[in-house]
């Protein structure tokens, strides 16, 4: 059995539950779009096994999560894992295997343009810290999807490590994608069978959140990836809106109403503009560490292809106040009425001025 909550305002939870003929469950697999704080891929996956096997024994949630001080969910509590298990156990006793029939409308729903206040650290605030980060601009090579999912990762480690400098590189594809977040189910998200038929390469990214429809041209992808102290001191939440405060500027240079929303998207009056994702690597070999924040913006995307190959959870498309998927997805080029490659050129500029631009 399967089931889902959505968090108002913030993440989706899957659980997926095996049972025994009687009814009891004998095992279980949590997944979403949620994000994970944690200093190694051991320690987010032993949260999450700990966390099933509690849900499974019948235990308490909070005393497995407290066995894990170093590890902090984003975006998702073990309530919301709590709710979908028990959503889950719920569909078995009325016999009923469909997965539709879980789905629930999210509590005091809260659309995905909630914009996110600043509170004490604004832009002011945001902006003089990026002031000193030395930044290397790249507008890269396309790449098919795999390597560019290898390459974040590479770049990042070797920033960890001080073998490269900070970045900030634009991506291009030499092939259309499907990025699945971290802890994603790919069976849940995605039409495996109709991306195939398609040409569309389904690849998991290092970092949570949920999946990316990727068309080479009419995404506009980036990867910031600066040393760990750049973020320290300050929560998840808030290091999302420093590394992304020089693109909500760039975009109201061209006219673009953006604002932060939700834990990790960027968005105007007339919807979401694209969504973004973060991991931190610990230091290594005598290196500073490194955080990697990247973000995926929607400059024209075929929503109906969309439609077709990604298979999201109707309670989140509910909370996003998503109503139709029938029209294409065109907030930047919209508008602005540039091209992808002029605006492009203009984060380009806009980024080497935000922070210090180096060689």
């Amino acid at each position: 059995m399967r089931a889902t909550y959505k968090v108002p305002g913030g993440k989706l939870v899957g659980v997926d539950v095996n049972l025994s003929p009687d009814g009891k469950p004998l095992a279980c697999h949590i997944d979403g779009d949620f994000f994970i704080d944690t200093p190694s891929d051991s320690s987010s996956q032993a949260l999450l096994d700990d966390l099933a096997d509690a849900l499974v024994r019948g235990e308490s949630l909070s005393d497995a999560r407290a066995r894990h001080p170093e590890v902090r969910l984003v975006g998702a509590d073990e309530d919301a894992i709590g709710i979908a298990f028990d959503r889950a156990l719920d569909a078995s006793l009325r016999h009923d295997s469909s997965p539709a029939s879980v789905e629930y409308e999210s509590r005091s729903a809260v659309g995905a343009s909630r914009r996110v206040g600043d509170g004490i650290r604004g832009g002011v605030w945001r902006r003089e810290r990026a002031a000193a980060l030395r930044v290397r601009v790249v507008h890269d090579r396309p790449r098919p999807p795999r390597e560019q999912m290898d390459t974040d990762e590479d770049w990042a480690r070797m920033t960890a490590g001080g073998a490269m400098t900070p970045t900030l590189r634009f991506w291009e594809w030499s092939a259309p994608a499907v990025v699945v977040g971290r802890y994603q189910s790919i069976d849940a998200e995605v039409n495996v069978e109709e991306a195939e038929r398609e040409g569309f390469t389904v690849v998991r990214r290092c970092t949570g959140g949920g999946a990316m429809f990727i068309e080479p041209g009419n995404t506009i992808t980036y990867s910031l990836i600066a040393p760990l102290d750049f973020v320290a001191g300050m929560s998840i939440e808030d290091s999302y809106r420093l590394c992304d405060q020089w693109l909500i500027d760039a975009l109201k240079a061209l006219g673009i109403e953006a604002f932060f929303s939700g834990v990790n998207d960027i968005s105007s009056p007339q919807g979401k503009i694209g969504g973004s994702a973060q991991r931190r690597f610990p230091a290594r070999d005598g290196g500073p560490g490194a955080v990697l924040h990247h973000v995926t913006l929607a400059y024209d995307i075929d929503a109906r292809a969309m439609a077709r190959i990604l298979t999201p959870s109707a309670e989140k498309l509910a909370d996003k106040a998503v109503r139709s998927a029938a029209k294409r997805v065109d907030p930047m080029r919209s508008q602005t009425g540039m091209s992808r490659d002029e605006v492009i050129r203009h984060l380009a500029r806009s980024a080497s001025s935000f922070f210090q631009a180096v060689q």
